[in-house]
């Protein structure tokens, strides 16, 4: 009995320590963004060519996604993205929010194997893009992208409320903006 009361009171400890140090968190170590921060711009072109950028999407929930077409783990999430924004792409919303969509950057260096994941996967949003340097992606440098899929969760005003949310976590948040 004095095993299992101790094991607990340290589980729970362990989780408040670590809920209060990612709650908490305004930026990491190296000055990456993180939650309670504004999120940094990206500009990129998107697979026709025009330039979409992140902060056109202010009023709006959106969930910042860096993956790649070969990431085998991104390309497994990919469903339950495209669950997620058909669920919530024509709700009603509150007057402060425009509504949800997804800001997908890729980490890919060839167009055509972009593209094409784009279109096998039915990834129905507009935006979509990537300067096609992979790793070495100026947003994954800003971001400090070192493994995806990698998200961001950002509300109406432009800064990030959660890093690598759950789903349950993405729907509360829009849950709660719903009219």
């Amino acid at each position: 009995m004095k095993r299992i009361i101790l094991f607990t009171t340290i589980s729970i400890c362990s989780f408040l320590l670590l809920s209060s140090m990612i709650g908490n968190k305004k930026k990491s170590e190296k000055g990456l963004p993180g939650v309670g921060m504004a999120a940094p711009e990206i500009a990129f072109p998107s697979p026709s060519g025009e330039t979409l950028k992140l902060s056109t999407l202010k009023g709006n929930i959106v969930l910042l996604d860096f993956w790649a077409s070969w990431c085998g783990p991104c390309v497994k999430k990919n469903p339950a993205l495209v669950a997620l924004y058909t669920k919530y792409e024509k709700e009603k919303w509150r007057k402060e929010t425009k509504g949800f969509t997804i800001f997908s950057v890729s980490l890919d260096n060839s167009k055509d194997a972009w593209m094409n994941k784009i279109k096998a996967d039915g990834l129905r949003w507009k935006y979509h893009v990537s300067d096609l340097k992979g790793w070495s992606s100026e947003a994954a440098q800003v971001y400090g992208v070192r493994s995806i899929p990698r998200t961001y969760l950002i509300d109406e005003t432009g800064y990030i409320i959660a890093l690598n949310p759950s789903d349950a976590l993405i729907e509360l948040e829009l849950k709660k903006r719903l009219k």
